[in-house]
């Protein structure tokens, strides 16, 4: 049975899912939407665009690419310490296939639902396979998390267990089964917006881990002008990667792989313990390393010794 739609029938499609808010003035129909930021906040935007066979495998269920394209933009503003409120999203489709949207919308929205943010207003378009969502947020005037607060002598943490879908894609790549657990990290990441909410006033700088832990934290160390050292044996690691890979390269996807979603962060050593009640009712922390004076990022083993991979992390345009 042919389930292509007309391009308005498809947009209306849409339209009938979407939940609104008190704050949305005008929301999908017209050319723009009209949105109401509470007084007192500042406006956070984020976007970021997903690619078939890029970002996520084709054989990809809708709805886990409808989650993944949404959560990818709200661990951005986790990020930030910011609160999510609206969103766009802009659907290029080989075909105006009714079935395929309203399985994207099945885990698009139940993620929104979570995070209350509103779908106010996209657009649709023929092309190969591509999702991109322009996320938009709140924070409080002098309380954003930024790249650029690090200094020297404060701890670097992680949360979660990064690698887990740096595993799940290596298995796809060479053709393996993909384990399980290993495969719901990479098609459904957790956005970390309560930790990020929490960690206001504690972090000195944050940022999230989407093109691999020593490439992302190069950015912090780039941005507030120190250098970084990691212990590649201190981050916490899933019973999953652990049984599907051996040390070497569990290290490696651990460290560079990216697609996690995890918030890595600084804090004042004198703040470990505040830390890490902070975030316990959130998610578990792990302090891997230490900012020092210098520039870039360098990692050690468990031994102390130097370690040195290929790459630090996903580069776009290679």
């Amino acid at each position: 049975m042919d389930s292509t739609v007309a391009e308005f029938d498809l947009i209306e499609r849409i339209r009938r899912r979407v939940a609104t808010r008190g704050d949305v003035v005008l929301g999908i129909g017209d050319d723009a939407a009209l949105l109401q930021v509470p007084a007192g906040m500042q406006l956070v935007v984020a976007m970021d665009t997903l690619n078939s066979g890029v970002h996520f495998p084709q054989e990809t269920a809708p709805a886990d690419i409808g989650w993944k394209a949404l959560a990818v933009n709200l661990s951005d503003v986790a990020a930030m310490g910011a609160l999510p409120a609206w969103c766009t999203l802009s659907l290029s489709l080989p075909d105006a296939d009714a079935g395929f949207v309203d399985g994207f919308l099945d885990g698009f929205l139940a993620l929104a639902a979570e995070h209350d943010v509103a779908l106010v207003g996209g657009d649709t378009t023929r092309g190969p396979l591509s999702v991109c969502v322009a996320m938009h947020g709140v924070v409080e005037p002098g309380m954003a998390l930024r790249r650029d607060g690090a200094r020297v002598g404060d701890e670097i943490w992680i949360s979660g267990t990064p690698g887990d879908a740096a595993g799940a894609l290596a298995q796809w790549q060479a053709g393996d089964a993909i384990e399980p657990a290993l495969r719901a990290r990479l098609d459904r990441p957790t956005p970390r917006v309560s930790l990020g909410r929490a960690l206001r006033g504690i972090a000195t700088s944050c940022i999230d881990i989407s093109d691999g832990l020593l490439a992302d934290l190069g950015h912090v160390c780039k941005a507030s002008a120190v250098g970084a050292r990691v212990d590649v044996d201190a981050l916490p690691v899933s019973q999953a990667l652990c049984a599907s890979f051996d040390g070497d390269v569990r290290r490696l996807l651990q460290a560079t792989g990216g697609d996690d979603y995890e918030l890595c962060f600084t804090a004042p050593a004198a703040r470990h313990a505040e830390v890490l009640d902070t975030a316990s009712p959130h998610v578990s922390v792990t302090c891997i390393g230490r900012i020092v004076d210098g520039a870039g990022v360098s990692a050690i083993d468990a031994h102390g010794n130097a370690w040195q991979p290929v790459m630090q992390g996903y580069r776009h345009f290679d």
